[in-house]
């Protein structure tokens, strides 16, 4: 059994390859179009295929050649003011392509679908913690190019006979504890990198956006999950599925949160460095708080965290972004 890996080379798709060759994944595939995924991120016995999910020709050869039955579909756009800026854009990259690659799947007979989803379906939510029974409702055209993803799966498997697993994300954090991979997008927008980077002098400054909003300091609150930890969960998932299990949608988080503000002094006082932090006015589409309901996928798949420590995530955040720049001055 082989699993291919959209966006492998990528932050988080990058620590799912880790995952299956720690775990002794006898083929591990990945597709990737470099555009923010960088091919010094994987293992030497993975086997890379440049190219994009919505090439059909090309991933229909490359699921066929490998005798694929799993997908873990990771490539996408992320950022959520670019999305307000840009929609048509991330409806093409986030709706438009992952259509493309279910019908891929669907066609060559792959089994199982894991897709990288969001907890940005549930907009401004009406209850925190949020279940996975929340009704969706997302505020930006990011959550909505996922949530419209989401549809597409959950009929095409019913059309065609493969199971799925959905994975919605809180904030995803932190690097691999053996230091191998971690995030390195230049102009990665995620609040622990920034302020890493802002530490080491990489930026001016960090800029903090709302402070009126209707939390305990008025930043917003977020609930930070582990990259490698969320990686595993992808793993029990997999393995879920593999194992006759049923089609399912997990939240991935720990649940609780932490405010902007309170994860710049973790930063300040893990690096032990300060550096100027801007309070700014509100972005459009950011929710004041978002934490995840994370019980089902604990109870009913045995999924444990193993990195729930929020000083913990960013020291890796800080020692992956020194080992980067001193990688990238060589």
């Amino acid at each position: 059994m082989a699993v291919l890996v959209t966006g492998g080379a990528g932050y988080i798709g990058s620590h799912m390859v880790l995952a299956l060759v720690d775990a002794g994944h006898e083929e591990v595939v990945v597709l990737d179009d470099l555009s923010t995924g960088f091919d010094w991120a994987l293992p030497p016995e993975v086997r890379l295929v440049v190219g994009d999910v919505a090439d059909q020709a090309l991933v229909t050869e490359t699921i066929l050649r490998h005798r694929i039955d799993a997908v873990a579909h990771f490539a996408a756009r992320i950022v959520v003011p670019d999305s307000v800026a840009d929609p048509l854009g991330y409806y093409l990259a986030n709706t438009v392509k992952t259509r493309a690659l279910i019908e891929t799947a669907a066609r060559t007979g792959v089994k199982h679908f894991i897709f990288s989803s969001t907890a940005a379906v549930y907009g401004e939510p009406t209850v925190v913690p949020v279940p996975e029974t929340l009704e969706t409702n997302p505020i930006n055209p990011y959550g909505r190019s996922k949530l419209m993803s989401e549809w597409m799966l959950a009929d095409a498997a019913a059309a065609h006979g493969f199971s799925y697993g959905i994975l919605r994300y809180f904030n995803v954090a932190g690097a691999d504890p053996r230091g191998r991979t971690g995030q390195s997008t230049p102009n990665a927008t995620h609040l622990i990198k920034v302020a890493t980077q802002a530490a080491l002098g990489q930026r001016s400054h960090l800029e903090v956006f709302g402070t009126d909003y209707p939390t305990r300091d008025g930043s917003c609150l977020r609930d930070y999950i582990q990259v490698s930890d969320l990686a595993e969960a992808h793993m029990v998932v997999l393995n879920h599925l593999r194992g006759g299990g049923e089609s399912l949608t997990l939240n991935c988080g720990y649940g609780r949160g932490y405010s902007v503000l309170e994860v710049v002094e973790v930063v300040k006082r893990i690096s032990g460095r300060d550096f100027e932090v801007r309070l700014s006015p509100r972005r459009p589409g950011d929710p004041a708080q978002i934490i995840a309901g994370a019980d089902r996928i604990r109870n009913e798949l045995g999924w444990v965290p193993k990195h729930d420590d929020l000083d913990a995530i960013v020291a890796q955040a800080f020692a992956w972004e020194d080992s980067l720049a001193k990688r990238n001055r060589r």
